[in-house]
């Protein structure tokens, strides 16, 4: 990467309302659990039933493995499931649960071998948008290794037709972070940006991750406060739009890997996962909780 670039690449960090060394204060100590945008919603889901609607949401099981992630991916009520009342903590109508369990030794159908279970859900084929403003309100455990996401993925290969990641979580609670991907800008060279909670209002409670997007950009907001921008003029400064075609929405929770690992450097007794995280998802204490998921275009 030559000067210039480094430069750009320096002020993309500095777009929104944080940086990486900036702290940004949320709008609201929790967010009501109500979706305040006044748009017409195109997809909504908010768990209130007790399975989930397959009209709307596929299972995926490993097969294909990224990241070296320790997990595989299930279709079980073990690592998917829905919680109403008191389990819910605050979600209304009840909330989707995914959560991670130790599995030593499971074997998936194609003789791969994980020590940790857990679930992805995805809409593709099934829903599917290219601008509009994507939303979910979450809420996430403590635990250094821990992987939970929420994004967006084009059909076709990858990175050519684009990654919007909404919310990533790599267990350290006091933040969050944002990113796209497309060729020329994906892996290491994604263009990211973090939002650093309040010591009172971390990824422990409550927030609402979302997306602005449009032709020409994407602005990522936590709890309404925009934390990333990146523009179509900035995206191709190294390469293609990836932004223009129609994208799928995930949720999924991955355990260790290359990410959490090149934020805590833990090796034992997993790669990225330190033992005091082991022994959360041992005692069934990591989770991922989802009171709603909505997709709103403007008319």
């Amino acid at each position: 990467m030559n000067q210039l670039q480094n430069l750009f690449a320096s002020a993309i960090l500095a777009i929104g309302c944080t940086t990486m060394l900036v702290q940004c204060k949320p709008a609201a100590a929790d967010v009501p659990a109500n979706n305040p945008q006044n748009m017409p919603a195109v997809f909504f889901d908010d768990f209130s039933g007790s399975k989930l609607d397959s009209t709307k949401w596929n299972v995926e099981t490993t097969g294909m493995h990224f990241n070296d992630e320790l997990q595989a991916y299930v279709d079980s009520a073990n690592t998917l499931s829905f919680v109403k009342g008191d389990a819910a903590e605050g979600a209304a109508n009840g909330a989707l649960m995914i959560q991670p369990k130790f599995t030593p030794g499971f074997v998936t159908r194609d003789g791969q071998k994980f020590d940790f279970i857990s679930a992805r859900i995805n809409t593709k084929s099934k829903f599917e948008v290219a601008y509009g403003t994507v939303a979910a309100r979450i809420k996430l455990s403590d635990g250094a290794g821990l992987w939970p996401a929420w994004w967006m993925l084009g059909n076709g290969g990858w990175p050519e037709t684009g990654e919007i990641d909404i919310m990533e979580y790599i267990g350290e609670k006091d933040w969050a972070s944002a990113a796209v991907h497309g060729k020329g800008y994906s892996g290491d060279a994604g263009l990211v940006n973090r939002l650093y909670f309040p010591a009172n209002n971390d990824v422990t409670k409550w927030h609402v991750y979302a997306v602005d997007w449009t032709p020409d950009s994407l602005v990522f907001k936590y709890d309404d406060v925009p934390m990333l921008r990146i523009t179509k003029p900035m995206a191709q400064f190294f390469g293609p739009w990836a932004f223009d075609n129609p994208k799928f929405l995930i949720l999924n929770f991955a355990v260790g890997g290359i990410y959490p690992f090149k934020i805590n450097g833990i090796k034992e007794p997993y790669y990225g996962l330190p033992a005091t995280t082991f022994e959360a998802i041992k005692n069934g204490k990591s989770k991922m909780l989802v009171d709603w998921v909505k997709v709103t275009k403007k008319q």
